[in-house]
């Protein structure tokens, strides 16, 4: 008996508990508010199609128009100069850049003019006997001939016996000779050959000068060039004439340039063209660092908007009904921050600002009246 009463005492207990725990499970629970469907607020604009202005942005550095590298094709020391040879100084057109001394080389070119000198003096006499109508032209020019000045040209000859016999005394050989060594003397002195600047001086007085060392560096200030590359895809709107906006980094001065030559060939590597950009503006310097933008032609039926509104890079986001739609677009134009689409209809209202979570069928609450969307306003 005592363990039937304790066998029912241990049920009870145990169906006790259980009870006791659903009701404590119970009396925990928290009943949940029915979902509030949230509809976002999104700002759109207006589909306005007009002629949307493709502006390529580049970039480069610019050169000097006329630049020349001064080499020496000569030896020697360099002697003087019409100015301080040193860089920043200006030199107009025909004045002597450098000097170098020549002594030495102009002593062997007047040896050489007294050698031919006297190869003409010494045929006078057989002038004289054999040809005695060749002989007061020959004369005219011995009475004229200066060892220190370059030599003045030959009589022209008369017939091939002349010809042969002035020929056959080495006459003609060393009048050439020494033609070519009067060329050579002249390269002792490099003369400024136009209006400019030297930006570069690699020697001073007193150097030693060898053939083929560099000297300096001369350019013309009036006249810049401005190289910049630009995708193939627009080499053929661009033309040669246009006027190109130009600024430097910092966007605190503008110029004003002008398209003068067209690369015809296109870069393998970065599938670009180059451009040149005529600059002529006191205010530009060698080896600034320009900004140009150029004008590549309009788009018709197009509208410009930013480039985070494009989903998949050929769908944006426009509203119908409350609803977001997905809408596919045709993209005509990329730049850093824009893109130019075309296939937008007129009066649809595009989101001008991404929704976080957006997707196709989503409700939306338009927050204002629309604004037009187009070429000029975005």
């Amino acid at each position: 008996m005592r363990k039937i009463i304790l066998s029912l005492l241990g049920v009870l207990l145990i169906v006790a508990a259980v009870f006791g725990a659903r009701a404590i499970i119970n009396s925990n629970t928290v009943e949940r508010p029915p979902l509030q469907k949230i509809v976002k607020t999104v700002f759109v604009d207006t589909v306005l199609n007009g002629e949307v202005p493709i502006v390529i942005p580049a970039n480069g550095s610019v050169t000097a128009l006329d630049k020349s590298e001064l080499f020496s094709e000569v030896e020697g020391v360099f002697r003087n100069s019409s100015k301080e040879f040193r860089p920043g100084q200006t030199y107009q057109r025909g004045q002597v850049l450098l000097h170098i001394d020549a002594s030495e080389f102009a002593a062997n070119v007047r040896s050489a003019r007294s050698e031919l000198y006297n190869s003409i003096t010494a045929i006078m006499p057989d002038l004289r006997l054999d040809y005695p109508e060749l002989y007061p032209k020959w004369e005219a020019y011995l009475n004229n001939f200066d060892v220190n000045k370059n030599l003045q040209p030959l009589p022209e000859t008369a017939s091939n016996q002349e010809k042969y016999f002035i020929a056959g005394r080495g006459i003609v050989s060393s009048y050439y000779n020494i033609k070519n060594l009067e060329a050579r003397l002249n390269k002792f002195t490099i003369v400024a050959p136009y209006t400019g600047v030297l930006t570069e001086a690699l020697v001073t007085r007193g150097s030693l000068i060898r053939p083929g060392q560099k000297l300096g560096e001369f350019i013309d200030p009036s006249e810049y060039e401005l190289e910049v590359a630009i995708t193939k895809s627009f080499s053929d709107l661009l033309k040669i004439g246009e006027t190109v906006n130009l600024a430097n980094l910092e966007r605190t001065q503008v110029y004003e340039g002008v398209v003068s030559r067209i690369n015809s060939r296109i870069d393998q590597e970065s599938q670009s063209i180059q451009v040149f950009i005529k600059i002529e503006d006191p205010r530009v310097k060698e080896g600034m660092y320009l900004e140009a933008n150029l004008n590549a032609g309009t788009v018709e039926d197009a509208i410009e908007i930013p480039r985070e509104l494009l989903v998949d890079q050929d769908r944006v986001f426009v509203v119908q009904d409350s609803i977001l739609k997905l809408v596919e677009v045709n993209p005509v134009y990329f730049s850093s921050e824009k893109v130019v689409v075309q296939g937008l209809e007129n009066g649809t209202k595009l989101i001008s600002a991404p929704v976080p979570g957006a997707f196709s069928g989503m409700p939306v609450k338009i927050s204002a009246v629309p604004n037009p969307v187009n070429s000029t306003n975005n």
